[in-house]
């Protein structure tokens, strides 16, 4: 018997299985128990560093994550775990917002754990959630629209587009992907029954939040000429891989896991062709339009990765309601023991659990360097865990450079850094050790400049001599630097003191400047 409207409202408001807060507690222990591990991601220092000048935009990222960046250094102090704890909580809201969303698709208790146990061991939420970045809130945010819409569409009160509105206002200043997802909910509310909704004033209400919520952002952008769209042209055919539409779509299985695919491909078909769930569809609408979307535009493999929350829970509500009933109870354990298994095969790829030269082999094996996204030299270890060593001897390097200057110069010296990696690191971890604020060209730093420095004597590191000698007559290698299972192009670097400038740097800025 198909159950009605009334029969879901109820199913809908019943509390969330015990199984699912123990899922939930257990993804931030998880996420808390290795946080200390290897040392701080390349991104998380830049955050970090651009938390220390907070605005309404930056070159390469939203304006939320530098702001929590700088919040939990507030509050919870400067170290490596206290920096990931927002990540792991966010962890745990995945978890209970995947259980959330196949109550409110009618699934009951076995429906609700399989969601969450399959976001649980997902690696790419291991990976988003393992260091500080705005990619471990997105699909937080997406999910949060997506359980708000579910609501509406079980009766719930038309003004909850107003929280969708805040919701949606709030992915985009953590990141612009929110963008491409509201646009799915918004076509897929056109192409279903649910269009109706745009006759209402609260959906029209709650555009106007998402748009207030993105105007600052958006002022900043056009003050600064557009930046961020200067960057994603700057970056597409060089920086990024760009795959294949058929490579694009088969790599979607690996970001929950090659045995998770099958529910999460269960969930498309229950939202689009089973008679439960076609009151749904909404959300396989909102899939199949940012797929496109990133197909056209050549988006990272991971930017889809927000929606398969949505799509494990419907596959999830599909397997507990048509499928278990005609196989037989016994198909449950049969389902979760894989996927366990299989978690637990994959959760050293996603996260540092093994000791660095274990997760070396451990990786080679799986050969995990022959899937990346960016087009830079690979090393020893794969580029989530490369970036997060030899930040800490680039910065002492530099340091011991640095005070080795006479009083004279040392007083006037300025510390280029080749990109924001270098810069940050100096920036979060160089006061300490009596350096100034590093500059650099690259991206953000690029946009800040040098301020008042000229650059009579500057200490450089990342460039190499014959870079620097298009600014400096004179340039003179004073120490180098290799941090072992640092990414190659931050290893085997020289640090350079520069002299003699063929201009100011204020006069010479526009040359340091790039986006990658």
């Amino acid at each position: 018997m198909e159950r009605g409207e009334a029969t879901r409202a109820a199913a809908a408001s019943l509390p969330l299985s015990r199984a699912v807060y123990a899922l939930a507690i257990a993804a931030v222990a998880l996420h808390v128990a290795f946080s200390g591990r290897f040392g701080f991601f390349r991104d998380e220092l830049y955050y970090a560093a651009c938390g220390q000048r907070l605005a309404w935009g930056y070159v390469d990222h939203a304006p939320l994550a530098p702001f929590l960046a700088r919040l939990s250094r507030a509050l919870l102090g400067d170290s490596l775990s206290a920096l990931r704890l927002l990540p792991a909580l966010a962890a745990s809201a995945k978890v209970f917002l995947a259980a959330w969303l196949a109550r409110e698709l009618g699934g009951g208790k076995y429906a609700q754990f399989l969601a969450a146990f399959c976001v649980l061991l997902a690696p790419i939420y291991l990976a988003f959630d393992n260091f500080f970045s705005m990619n471990a809130f997105e699909p937080v945010l997406w999910m949060a629209c997506a359980a708000i819409v579910l609501r509406i569409l079980n009766g719930g009160s038309p003004k909850l587009w107003l929280l969708f509105g805040l919701c949606a206002g709030l992915g985009i200043l953590n990141k612009h992907s929110m963008l491409f997802f509201s646009s799915g909910i918004a076509l897929g509310l056109l192409a279903t029954s649910a269009r109706e909704h745009f006759r209402q004033p609260w959906i029209w209400l709650g555009a106007g939040i998402t748009f207030l919520c993105f105007l600052p952002n958006l002022l900043w952008e056009i003050q600064n000429g557009w930046p961020t769209l200067a960057l994603f042209h700057a970056v597409m055919g060089t920086k990024y891989v760009i795959v294949s539409p058929w490579e694009y779509i088969w790599q979607q299985t690996l970001l929950t896991h090659p045995l998770a695919a099958p529910i999460w491909i269960a969930g498309l078909w229950f939202l689009l062709r089973d008679s439960l769930g076609k009151m749904y569809a909404v959300l396989a609408w909102a899939y199949f339009t940012v797929l496109l979307e990133m197909l056209i535009l050549h988006g990272k493999i991971y930017y889809l990765a927000p929606a398969y929350v949505m799509l494990l829970a419907a596959g999830s509500v599909w397997i507990e309601l048509r499928l278990v009933p005609r196989v037989g109870v016994w198909l449950r354990p049969a389902i979760a023991v894989p996927l366990l298994i299989g978690g637990v095969i994959a959760a050293p790829l996603s996260m540092p659990i093994l000791p660095v030269e274990a997760t070396i082999r451990y990786t080679r094996f799986w050969d995990v360097q022959a899937i990346h996204v960016e087009s830079v030299p690979q090393g020893d270890l794969p580029q989530l865990f490369g970036d997060m060593f030899g930040w800490p001897e680039q910065v002492h390097a530099v340091a011991g450079v640095y005070q080795a200057l006479p009083e004279s110069e040392r007083d006037q010296a300025v510390v280029l850094a080749y990109n924001y990696g270098e810069a940050s690191a100096i920036n979060c971890f160089g006061a300490k050790l009596g350096l100034p604020r590093a500059i650099s060209g690259h991206n953000q730093f690029g946009l800040w400049g040098p301020g008042a420095m000229t650059g009579q004597v500057a200490v450089a590191i990342g460039f190499t001599e014959q870079q620097l000698r298009q600014f400096y007559d004179e340039v003179t290698p004073e120490a180098s630097v290799s941090p072992q299972y640092a990414m190659p192009e931050e290893s085997r670097l020289t640090i350079f003191v520069c002299r003699r400038p063929k201009k100011t740097l204020q006069e010479s800025w526009a040359q340091w400047k790039y986006l990658s």
